[in-house]
């Protein structure tokens, strides 16, 4: 049990070892997520995602809008959000607590980066500043044990942010915030949100693990990326490619040419090796770039394009290869390649056989 600790000043300085930032993973490009239902009135507005995942009732859109993104109700990519978001949750209710403040109305507080717990619930009457102090990695977390609950027209704002401005609430059963409210940080809630009438998240989410999102003419702006770039790709196979003497990149015949490549993977390289048997021609050399050029419908990446610079043992040369992966869970995958410069070698996409390719 974390003793109460009340303060008579107005400006909490927590002085304390630093703490790495949370990822969202998937979730980050949600706006609103909820896990039962997601329900609007009003001329509400979202930008970043809006999905519901078990559940699959999006309610009052329109007249709401999504803004910039896409609404994703009971499919696999808001299935993904969700689990994502439950390992945010865990990681934050984890932290150690900083400073706890059971007991005390945030409501004019000035506080510094931190972890915040409140054994039971907490309240917001009035304004709370989060002073960033200048830092460019400061990040505010607040352990709340059950709600919170904002009085109308109470204000979260941020001062001194100079990059990224991190902020997470994380709230053990349900969040409300009143009429009027101006609220800035990701609400990551067991249970579930209400934003009441003329709510404004103009920094971050409403992210419920459980329950219902509640919305009533709100604006709810993410500031995030709904793309995210793929962690790395990995895969090694082979293709059938046409005998000597065929010009056509996509022609087809009995030999083969293998590849394997990792790309943009920490600690594990990042290369491509490509040996094709008929015509002797081996590439093997750094990644440099790799490109999403297509998605599954729920979102995560179905076809990357890489490219990069041949090895300086070999002839002046650059490579690029497309892989792109199977709609059908054990479908076989697809794999071309493209060489230029002293060396030259090029295969439209094709079937790839004992491959095992992965986009993450």
């Amino acid at each position: 049990m974390r003793n109460a600790v009340l303060f008579s000043v107005a400006y909490v300085a927590l002085v304390g070892p630093a703490f790495g930032g949370i990822s969202l993973g998937t979730a980050e490009t949600f706006a609103v997520l909820g896990a039962s239902t997601v329900t609007n009135t009003g001329a509400t507005k979202i930008k970043g995602n809006l999905g519901v995942s078990p559940g699959t009732a999006v309610v009052g859109f329109p007249p709401g809008k999504v803004l910039i993104g896409a609404i994703y109700a009971g499919d696999a990519y808001a299935a993904k959000a969700q689990a994502d978001l439950t390992t945010a949750y865990n990681s934050l209710a984890g932290m150690p607590c900083g400073t706890n403040l059971t007991g005390q109305d945030l409501g004019g507080l000035t506080l510094t980066p931190g972890v915040y717990c409140f054994n039971s619930s907490a309240q917001l009457t009035g304004p709370l500043v989060l002073d960033f102090l200048g830092s460019t990695t400061g990040t505010f977390v607040f352990q709340i044990g059950s709600t919170l609950t904002t009085a109308s027209s109470s204000t979260v704002s941020y001062t001194n942010c100079t990059k990224h401005c991190a902020v997470y609430w994380q709230v053990g059963s349900s969040a409300t915030l009143g009429t009027g409210t101006k609220f800035t940080g990701n609400i990551l809630a067991l249970a579930s949100i209400t934003l009441t009438t003329n709510v404004e998240i103009l920094c971050g989410r409403a992210l419920a693990l459980t329950g219902a999102v509640t919305m009533d003419t709100n604006e709810v702006f993410f500031m995030g990326s709904l793309t995210p770039p793929p962690a790395y790709m990995t895969g090694r196979g082979q293709i059938q490619v046409p005998k000597p003497n065929s010009a056509q990149p996509d022609a087809t015949g009995a030999g083969e040419a293998s590849f394997a490549f990792v790309g943009n993977a920490p600690a594990k390289g990042t290369f491509f090796d490509y040996l094709n048997y008929v015509t002797g021609v081996h590439v093997y050399g750094l990644i440099n770039d790799i490109e999403v050029i297509a998605t599954h419908p729920d979102g995560s990446p179905r076809a990357v394009q890489f490219t990069g610079t041949c090895h300086s043992s070999l002839p002046q040369c650059f490579f690029s290869g497309t892989l792109e992966k199977s709609a059908e869970q054990g479908g076989a995958d697809q794999f071309g390649v493209t060489v230029t410069g002293r060396l030259a070698e090029a295969r439209s996409l094709r079937m790839t056989s004992t491959a095992q390719t992965a986009i993450y």
